[in-house]
């Protein structure tokens, strides 16, 4: 008879931990250090929950499925190379908007991210990192998810529409002084 393992983790054992702990540094930071002013604690604070929330609709939950209950579909098969032809559009739509925030989150948290370009580059590690690891889960823990070539460039296209949303609203007078005063840190150059 052989042996079979079937658990599911729920996002809820990992992210609830991670946001507390992540709360308290925040907070003790703030408070002590005096790092970051009020509005950018919630900026930084806000962007962790997006984070939070896109680490548990990417991953969660993580289906435990070893022995004879096992996936019986190799993992190599549940891999996507071909871009674009075989794009289902709900998806590719919903992992666009999954980014927008991401991208426009970017200007503001480091100085570095002012370019398309770097927006883009940022975005594209991002997915390959999330893409890569759900390909690990698959092949670690028999976990149903597959690797799309679609998602990654759908999640780099939200990334760029959300810094380019976020330059937009910059150029908009009233705007634009309150972005600067929540960027984390302060240069000479606009967003």
């Amino acid at each position: 008879m052989e042996n079979s393992f079937m658990y599911t983790i729920d996002s809820w054992y990992i992210l609830i931990p991670a946001f507390l702990i992540f709360l308290i540094y925040m907070f003790l930071v703030t408070m002590k250090k005096r790092k970051y002013r009020w509005g950018q604690f919630v900026l930084v604070t806000s962007f962790a929950v997006y984070f939070l929330c896109m680490i548990h609709l990417v991953f969660f939950p993580i289906e435990i499925n070893i022995g004879k209950y096992a996936n019986l579909t190799p993992w190599y098969k549940s891999i996507n190379f071909i871009p674009l032809l075989t794009i289902d559009a709900t998806t590719f739509l919903l992992n666009i908007i999954m980014l927008v925030p991401f991208g426009m989150y970017l200007p503001l948290l480091s100085s570095k991210y002012q370019t398309v370009k770097k927006a883009a580059s940022i975005g594209l590690y991002i997915s390959l990192s999330f893409e890569f690891t759900q390909l690990l889960i698959r092949i670690l823990l028999g976990n149903g998810r597959s690797t799309d070539i679609n998602d990654v460039i759908a999640n780099t296209l939200g990334t760029v529409l959300g810094f380019l949303i976020i330059r937009g609203l910059a150029k908009v007078g009233f705007v634009s002084p309150i972005l600067y005063k929540l960027r984390l840190k302060k240069s000479d150059e606009r967003i």
